[in-house]
């Protein structure tokens, strides 16, 4: 293990539970965002109603996480007082959590668990929803694709916990910058 995934860890070891603050289900492409205060959590597949359920099973994009320090950050990149997720388009907001310290990790919320990995880069639509520079101050605070390794219920209020990790022979780094 080299120096700088060391030290990663052991930031990674001090962070404090986190809170589930929100979860939005896409019923469609493009379509309509419904608010809920509980889901269940299919393994291999995403959430129960959201419409990356039909797609690609086993794909690392079944879930979407967004941090409210992020959308904060967003919120002041474009002078706005507020930003509703449901623009944003992510399907959980989270809170108390370094997002940075959160790739390539594995968050249990309720009795499910999401193992995290990409960026969740902003696309070309966040300019139709947040306005000109919408996808631009987005950029870097998009959060994170996950996918769930262990289903069951989540629910707004839940706690998230960062889970230590699950060591493997071929692991070969948890650097941030990895791709």
């Amino acid at each position: 293990m080299d120096s700088d995934t060391r030290f990663l860890e052991k930031l990674r070891r001090e962070i404090a539970p986190g809170k589930l603050e929100w979860i939005g289900l896409r019923t469609e492409r493009r379509g309509e965002i419904k608010i809920v205060e509980h889901a269940e959590a299919l393994v291999g597949l995403g959430l129960d109603g959201d419409h990356r359920c039909l797609k690609t099973p086993g794909s690392a994009r079944q879930v979407t996480i967004i941090s409210r320090e992020y959308i904060h950050q967003i919120e002041r990149q474009l002078g706005k007082d507020f930003i509703d997720p449901i623009l944003l388009r992510r399907n959980l907001v989270i809170s108390g959590m370094n997002m940075n310290l959160l790739r390539f990790q594995r968050l249990q919320i309720g009795e499910a668990i999401f193992e995290t990995s990409a960026l969740c880069d902003p696309c070309s639509r966040m300019d139709e929803n947040l306005g000109k520079g919408g996808a631009a101050a987005m950029f870097g605070y998009g959060g994170l694709c996950a996918k769930i390794i262990q289903g069951g219920q989540i629910a707004v209020g839940d706690s998230v916990v960062r889970l230590l990790p699950v060591k493997s022979p071929t692991q070969s780094s948890l650097n941030l910058f990895d791709n």
